[in-house]
């Protein structure tokens, strides 16, 4: 009977610890980092179980072991896409880049290790968080907190830029992983609203990403780049090329943006926006 009640006792004194500890989940044991090194192929950003939306940093577009668009060896982020493959052995995807930055306009992502020659930054790993469904970073030759959360169908946004900077966001449709825009068109459509369409083929072949994008700001300016160049004012454009940009005054407040995606047209991609994240609640 004493041998039977000495084994009780360390089950009773666990399960009394347990039932007083803070309550706890399953994702409270997710580590997002798990497999950004090596050749693991993973990504650290925000997606949803069977998500359509995948929103993580890029830190490179090409290479083996960045199948993923992610790999915590690379020193430089070059923004932040929708569409991601994880443990693949195989790179694709990477569409809709979103580059939030301040001062000149770079339109191209420069070299890796000269970061100031085109629109990527420097990062530090410990400025980064990720948890099921959050990453966050600070994007540091911009001064920019970078948060991102998703639902199923639609990414969002957070950009805390530094006081006195002239913030602007560029949506960068050439960007992918591994592979390669074959049409790209790009609207200016409202005060705060941009909607387009990225085709592409590599792994996936001739595949198309619709997407409408709203920002809680009004734009200042805006343009966009194709074959021509950058145009100041340029309320669409299309081709294999097609980049864009919206400016803001000073931000006193985050900027949030919402990016909803389609594979099938731009109205799709609005059914899904109003369906999953009608407001503005990023927490």
């Amino acid at each position: 009977m004493n041998r039977i009640f000495l084994k009780i006792i360390p089950s009773l004194l666990l399960f009394f610890l347990i039932s007083c500890s803070p309550k706890t989940t399953v994702t409270d044991y997710v580590d997002p980092f798990i497999g950004t090194d090596g050749t693991g192929h993973t990504f650290p950003g925000a997606a949803m179980p069977f998500g359509m939306v995948q929103l993580s940093p890029d830190t490179r577009d090409g290479g083996w072991e960045n199948c993923s668009g992610y790999h915590s060896s690379n020193p430089t982020i070059l923004g932040f896409s929708h569409t991601h493959l994880s443990g693949t052995g195989a790179i694709d995807y990477g569409d809709i880049l979103i580059v939030p930055a301040t001062g000149k306009l770079q339109l191209d992502p420069g070299e890796e290790d000269n970061p100031e020659s085109g629109y990527r930054s420097r990062f530090r790993h410990k400025t980064e968080v990720a948890e099921p469904g959050y990453y966050a970073v600070t994007l540091d030759d911009h001064g920019i907190r970078s948060e991102l959360t998703a639902t199923s169908r639609v990414g969002f946004h957070r950009y805390t830029f530094p006081k006195g900077s002239s913030p602007h966001v560029i949506i960068d449709l050439v960007h992918g992983l591994g592979d390669r825009a074959t049409e790209t068109n790009l609207n200016i459509v409202g005060p705060n609203k941009v909607t387009g369409m990225r085709r592409s083929t590599g792994w996936a072949k001739d595949q198309y990403i619709y997407f409408t994008a709203e920002f809680s700001q009004p734009f200042s300016s805006f343009g966009i780049s194709d074959s021509s160049g950058f145009i100041e004012g340029k309320e669409s454009g299309r081709g294999t090329k097609v980049k864009g940009a919206v400016f803001f005054d000073e931000l006193k407040v985050p900027l949030l943006i919402k990016v909803a995606l389609s594979a099938v047209d731009v109205p799709g991609a609005e059914k899904n926006m109003n369906a999953e994240l009608p407001g503005w609640g990023f927490d």
